[in-house]
């Protein structure tokens, strides 16, 4: 940090990153030496009795061995001056660049070497007779090693080479000089950016929607990064700061609170926590709903929750040869053995009459999704399928605000552009095949539920707002709902039909456009408070992976906050590019009064639903002390602006899969059935 400035352009790297990869190089180069060592050992007499190429070969043995050592000394310096000073400290540093750009020069002679090595070992035309195997065997394994070291080289260069940074810059002047207009910039990153998605998604390009979901996603990761010197390894580092900055934070608000009494209160009481939720919302009918939104993900899911019987469960209830049957309207774009119906009857365990409708068509804006006859709650239930393939991602992250303008929605609502295009898709299929009444009357007396996971919940949410009007009294199930959903009016409009529930520290429940960019500026701030060097943090955080976060970390760590000032240090980066170092005080939205101008989405969106927020309990120090249990998980009503902050957690992946959320589920059902009882023995085996 900043990144490494080489022959006139910016690079993705920066003057700390170079420690692991030099030692990694190091030693790589010593066991080069050695083996050259070696051979040229054996080697050396032989050369002298050979009158034509004797010469050359020892030129070429004496200037390899030298050019090795040489790299050796670079790769030691290197290592000493990358690990200097802390991340921002980039004066200590300063030594880099030059010895960075003596070893790239140096790639020239040791190129030339290695084609005079490659032609000696393996051409035969340069000729000095070797009786030993050993030896010829070690001069064509330097020969190899030479080029696999050039190849490693090369592809460093490739990784880190940043496509624009050699765009010239213009100066202009409107008071001061603030280099290329933030739209030059924006245009810049997005094409780039959009030329990235349209070579690595080559499959996506036939889609209706691809173009468009490219641009979107290439403007948004363009307003995400513009403007900062930030590389990768800066935002790993980061991220392992923040855990540890959020650590401390949660220490000192948790004795605050215990000091004042405050804060959200969490209960094991089941009875008081539902005593004022409508009678559908139970922990028993969100775990049965789990099963039919896990239902939507087909044969992935089955297989995925049962790595080694999953196969033969399907088999049971595929069919085999579908394809060369009479192609049904009821399922489409299953394949040949109708495995993903397989999938939807095992998890659901529904029977084949009760799948009524199936669509397995995966576009970008366009999920599968199942209709379902629930006998059991009486249901006509529509299973929307969560993220599972590029396609999906790609509707994630078309994330900004759509106008959402249907009856009984508040007026001037908003809603997540890709989510409200995939809702509208999947209205669009029900009113074409008119699925939905067809199942009510074939079941009149029974009620429409809507259901899903992650991209699939925020979906669910979405249409459900649409079809409200023709189905006033429909239910939404929504689990791991994603943040960025709809505007605050509507979010509260949904808590009328929508449950939704969350696990601890799901990251995608805080996933939205605002929290992403409140993570990059907070990243940004703890990196500048942070006085430890790069390689220190990146080893560290192994160690919190493998044990934990160390208390004595949590103090050490840091520099006196209260002494950074926006303005960086001499001899510190300011982390932010020139242009943009003017408004990092801007990017506290307590703040800034002109914080539109960073901001992606002008419109603030939140989590839908009536949220139920499960956390597991910490035990006692009477419980710790007499090794007893209780309630595994606690639980409160919480409100969309408690996900408004991205949060950098052990489990912030963990708690998002499904089947955590209907383990933790199940537990709480199976724990007030029996209090004497741990259930999390019981899990996601009951799927």
């Amino acid at each position: 940090m900043p990144a490494l400035r080489l022959f006139g352009r910016k690079w993705l790297a920066a003057s700390d990153d170079l420690v692991f990869p030099c030692l990694f190089e190091f030693f790589i180069r010593i066991l080069w030496l050695s083996l050259l060592l070696c051979g040229s050992r054996t080697y050396w007499r032989i050369t002298n009795d050979c009158e034509k190429d004797g010469l050359s070969i020892r030129i070429y043995v004496v200037s390899t061995i030298a050019l090795i050592c040489i790299n050796l000394v670079l790769c030691l310096l290197l290592v000493n001056r990358s690990a200097q000073g802390s991340i921002t400290e980039t004066s200590k540093r300063r030594h880099v660049g030059p010895l960075l750009v003596i070893k790239i020069i140096l790639i020239l002679p040791e190129t030339g070497l290695n084609v005079f090595g490659t032609i000696w070992a393996f051409c035969g035309t340069i000729t000095c007779p070797n009786d030993e195997p050993i030896t010829q065997t070690l001069i064509e394994a330097i020969s190899l090693f030479n080029w696999v070291v050039f190849a490693l080289i090369v592809f460093g260069l490739a990784i880190v080479f940043d496509p624009l940074g050699s765009t010239s810059i213009k100066k202009e002047r409107d008071g001061n000089e603030n280099g290329p207009t933030e739209s030059t910039l924006h245009r810049k990153l997005s094409k780039l950016w959009f030329k990235r998605f349209r070579w690595v998604f080559c499959c996506l390009r036939k889609d209706e929607f691809g173009h468009e979901a490219f641009s979107q996603v290439a403007s948004l990761l363009s307003a995400l990064f513009r403007g900062t010197d930030l590389v990768p390894s800066d935002m790993m580092a980061g991220c392992i700061l923040l855990r540890v900055r959020q650590k401390r934070e949660t220490r000192e608000m948790r004795r605050i609170r215990m000091l004042q009494d405050d804060g959200p209160r969490y209960s094991t009481d089941i009875t008081r926590v539902f005593a004022t939720a409508p009678q559908w919302m139970t922990i028993k009918n969100a775990r049965h709903f789990l099963r039919m939104a896990l239902a939507s993900y087909g044969w992935p899911m089955v297989c995925y929750l049962h790595c080694c019987t999953g196969p033969f469960n399907l088999i049971k209830r595929s069919t085999c040869c579908a394809c060369f049957r009479s192609e049904s309207q009821m399922v489409i774009d299953d394949n040949c053995c109708m495995c993903h119906v397989a999938g939807v009857k095992y998890t659901s365990r529904l029977r084949d009459e009760d799948v009524l409708f199936a669509s397995f068509k995966n576009h970008v804006f366009e999920l599968p999704f199942c209709v379902l006859a629930d006998h059991t709650t009486k249901s006509i239930v529509i299973s929307i399928r969560g993220s599972l393939s590029f396609r999906d991602i790609f509707t994630d992250l078309t994330a900004n605000s759509e106008k959402f303008d249907v009856p009984g929605v508040p007026p001037d609502s908003s809603a997540h552009k890709g989510m409200l295009a995939a809702a509208n898709e999947i209205n669009k299929r029900l009113k074409e095949g008119n699925l939905l009444d067809r199942a009510m009357n074939t079941y009149p007396e029974y009620n429409l539920t809507l259901t899903g996971h992650s991209l699939g919940a925020g979906v669910a949410i979405i249409l459900g707002a649409i079809l409200r009007p023709r189905f006033p009294e429909l239910r939404v199930f929504a689990y791991a709902t994603p943040a960025g959903l709809v505007s605050r009016e509507a979010a509260r409009y949904t808590e009328t039909y929508a449950f939704t529930v969350g696990i601890g520290d799901d990251f995608v429940m805080r996933l939205g456009v605002e929290s992403t960019e409140n993570l990059r500026t907070s990243i940004i701030e703890t990196i500048r408070a942070c006085k430890l060097p790069k390689y220190r943090i990146m080893l560290n955080g192994l160690g919190y992976m493998l044990f934990g976060v160390p208390s004595r970390d949590l103090e050490t760590t840091w520099y006196d906050v209260t002494q950074i000032s926006v303005q960086p240090n001499k001899g510190q980066s300011p982390l932010l590019n020139e242009r943009a170092i003017a408004t990092i005080s801007n990017e506290n939205p307590l703040l800034s009064r002109e914080i539109g101008a960073r901001r992606f989405a002008k419109t603030r969106l939140y989590t839908g639903g009536r949220i139920l927020h499960i956390v597991r309990r910490k035990k006692t120090e009477l419980e710790k002390k007499t090794n007893t249990g209780g309630p595994t998980y606690e639980m409160r009503w919480a409100t969309p602006e408690d996900f408004t902050e991205l949060k950098v957690m052990p489990r912030m992946l963990l708690d998002h899969l499904p089947q955590n959320v209907f383990r933790a589920l199940t537990t709480i059902i199976d724990e007030q059935k029996a209090p004497t009882q741990n259930g999390s023995a019981r899990s996601v085996q009951n799927l």
